[in-house]
């Protein structure tokens, strides 16, 4: 069973709202079981980085900015899109530098997810950087308000056992990263 193909066969396309950031769109799909779906929603969206920035002396490196859609201020990873052609742990060390002002350090690719398989058709890229450290200023968008912060390995492990980190793509690297640390 496992090796059985339950690709489904789109029929049709239609796009909706075709924008650098977002672009949605319905498909008329039918299944394997000869079943069809008339309208199935799905989202195109660039793929995403994020990273897990930690300090020569051991502080994990996040960003505080408010996050219109929750009506919430939160504290999460730096993160990004990835622009097009452009590889996604240089985009992560792109991110980091232009978001904090960090940089430099050892690199590792820590997980690959998606937002949500069923409606979106990216991927987050996680990343692990080691031993990074202060090496400019920011260097902000002019649709970014961030502010930098510095948490111990105690404080981020309790932000997440709180529920504090809202962004499950930044959750889920995180609780890989205790569940693996030493």
């Amino acid at each position: 069973m496992a090796d059985k193909d339950m690709k489904w066969k789109t029929l049709s396309q239609k796009y909706l709202i075709e924008k650098p950031w977002l672009t949605a769109r319905v498909d008329k799909v039918e299944l394997p079981t000869g079943a069809i779906i008339d309208e199935y929603y799905v989202l195109e969206y660039p793929d995403w980085v994020n990273t897990i920035a930690i300090t020569k002396d051991g502080m994990f490196v996040f960003v505080r900015q408010y996050r219109y859609a929750i009506g919430k201020t939160v504290n999460e990873l730096c993160a990004g899109v990835i622009e097009k052609g452009e590889d996604p742990m240089d985009a992560a060390k792109r991110e980091l530098m232009e978001e904090t002002g960090f940089g430099g350090g050892n690199w590792q690719k820590w997980m690959t997810i998606s937002a949500n398989p069923s409606t979106h058709t990216n991927l987050t890229h996680c990343y692990l950087a080691t031993d990074v450290e202060r090496m400019d200023v920011q260097h902000l968008d002019q649709a970014e308000d961030i502010e930098v912060s510095l948490f111990s390995r105690e404080e981020v492990k309790d932000m997440l056992e709180k529920g504090e980190i809202w962004q499950s793509l930044m959750a889920a690297p995180l609780w890989k990263y205790f569940a693996k640390a030493k």
